[in-house]
């Protein structure tokens, strides 16, 4: 999932320097929401290994 959100803001640069604004906010807005994802579901299996007893990552 990071590897999309990564993908997603490289699209928004590029779209931006040659003038998309429109599709270079779009592609910002989606690379926004898929690191947000990312990071939610990250925090979550840090917690769900914290509470088997195991160390975090």
């Amino acid at each position: 999932m990071l590897g999309w959100a990564l993908t997603f803001f490289i699209i928004a640069i590029i779209a931006a320097v040659l003038g998309f604004g429109g599709i270079a906010g779009a592609a910002a807005g989606v690379a926004k929401l898929l690191f947000l994802v990312f990071l939610a579901l990250f925090v979550v299996a840090i917690v769900a290994r914290a509470v088997r007893g195991r160390p975090p990552v």
